[in-house]
């Protein structure tokens, strides 16, 4: 039985991953029943994801469940079908940068301005409530690299805001992996240079 990894040692086979993909497009006429087997079928993967950027137990910030929980509900409203499994994981790595960004502004807001520290785009784990501030020039600047290279921002979308890696973000973004390893460096040299460039006293 042929077979791929998803991380973090699970691994979906293939029939799997095609019942995943008929779900999903099941969905799309107003399957509800489908939709929650799917979600259900990928739960470890999104479980995964929102435990990225979510707070290490401490008070007031933004927990892995908080993630998911709507996530969940932006997918379900998603307009729009899912044409497969790594197409479903692309759109929710989209949907939690949303609530990344969304929780980090709400935090900003609340804090006193001063230097911004500078983000390491090859951190596996970034405070949201920590770098609130951070995080949010991190969007603003990836909105500048969409303009530019929208290919590449959608693979810095997957692995930074969505945890996934290299292989799973040339799936979700039907990229061969060569390209993916090439726009993740693309976009972290850009990133990176527009972070001095915005921020250089941190």
């Amino acid at each position: 039985m042929s077979a791929h990894s998803v991380g973090m040692g699970q691994v979906v086979t293939k029939n799997k991953a095609v019942e995943i993909t008929q779900l999903l497009l099941q969905s799309e006429n107003g399957g509800d029943t489908a939709f929650s087997l799917a979600v259900e079928h990928l739960y470890p993967e999104l479980r995964r994801l929102a435990g990225f950027h979510a707070g290490n137990g401490q008070a007031a910030t933004l927990g892995a469940t908080d993630i998911l929980h709507e996530a969940y509900l932006k997918l379900a409203a998603h307009d729009g079908s899912y044409n497969n499994k790594s197409h479903f994981m692309a759109v929710a790595s989209r949907a939690m940068r949303q609530i990344i960004i969304d929780y980090a502004r709400r935090k900003s807001a609340n804090k006193r301005a001063g230097n911004l520290k500078r983000i390491d785009l090859d951190k596996v784990q970034i405070g949201v409530a920590e770098q609130a501030s951070e995080l949010l020039l991190i969007d603003q600047l990836l909105e500048l690299l969409t303009a530019e290279n929208p290919r590449a921002a959608k693979v810095f979308e997957c692995r930074f805001f969505g945890g996934m890696n290299d292989q799973e973000t040339s799936e979700a973004l039907d990229l061969s992996l060569r390209t993916t390893q090439r726009d993740w460096m693309k976009a972290k040299a850009f990133l990176s240079h527009m972070q001095d460039t915005e921020n250089p006293t941190h």
